[in-house]
């Protein structure tokens, strides 16, 4: 075989890769968006920092929630314990500003449009893929088993028009590791902004976001979502992480 022939034999067996990947990927999303009836408690742990050295002020929060997903709709269930915490806590800040709300910032986490994207995943998934190009595939292991990794690059246009006319340097990675049918098994999407807004206060900011997947029936769910975000200009910070652990029920 001469040089050329081999050079392109191997750029076709790249593009053949490369049709696989994405191929068994958007397969895989249109096979598992089925709403099985589905049943699971939602735990949320919440963490916050704001200001920097002896000034930062943190702030902690957990809570959980029954949700049940079927023919009638999502039906969120709060436990007497929680409510009966939120209640005291509820009290607390009234009468001091400054109380400690575990259990109300964490049940701040479970609005619809939080909730809906980790038991639909697979509709969530499909809409990150739409803003994501094409980037490359490779042989990788996800949770101690094989798997292959998908890289995409991730659009300044995922912003809002308002937040993108402030930012000056922008990069977004978007990372799916999928098993051989193309199943997700899990995501990662890091964005990184940087500019300046008033034009005085410049900024810096980092989001990240990383899901496990698992399935249920035809669907896809996501069982672990942590969010990372990060943010600093005029002098100020501000740090917080949310971990939301999806435990499913038969």
């Amino acid at each position: 075989m001469t040089v050329l022939a081999a050079a392109l034999a191997q750029a076709l067996c790249c593009q053949a890769a490369r049709a696989d990947g994405l191929a068994d990927l958007k397969s895989a999303l249109t096979r598992l968006q089925e709403q099985a009836p589905l049943k699971a408690t939602l735990d949320t742990k919440t963490w916050r920092r704001l200001g920097e050295g002896n000034d930062a002020e943190e702030t902690h929060g957990q809570a959980s929630v029954a949700i049940e997903d079927g023919a009638r709709g999502m039906h969120l269930a709060y436990g007497k314990d929680i409510l009966a915490r939120m209640d005291a806590e509820s009290l607390a800040q009234a009468r001091n500003p400054n109380a400690r709300t575990p259990t109300l910032n964490a049940a701040r986490e479970f609005s619809p449009n939080d909730l809906r994207p980790m038991i639909s995943a697979a509709s969530s998934l499909s809409r990150v893929l739409e803003k994501a190009a094409w980037k490359a595939e490779q042989a990788d292991t996800c949770q101690g088993k094989p798997a292959r990794l998908l890289t995409f690059d991730v659009a300044i246009d995922t912003l809002s028009d308002r937040d993108r006319k402030y930012v000056k340097e922008y990069e977004g990675h978007l990372y799916v590791w999928i098993a051989d049918d193309g199943t997700p098994l899990a995501s990662r999407m890091i964005q990184n902004e940087s500019g300046r807004a008033f034009i005085v206060i410049r900024f810096e900011a980092r989001q990240e976001e990383q899901h496990v997947y698992g399935v249920v029936g035809d669907r896809l769910v996501t069982v672990r979502k942590e969010s990372y975000n990060r943010a600093s200009g005029a002098g100020e910070r501000d740090e917080s992480r949310v971990v939301k652990t999806l435990q499913l029920q038969s």
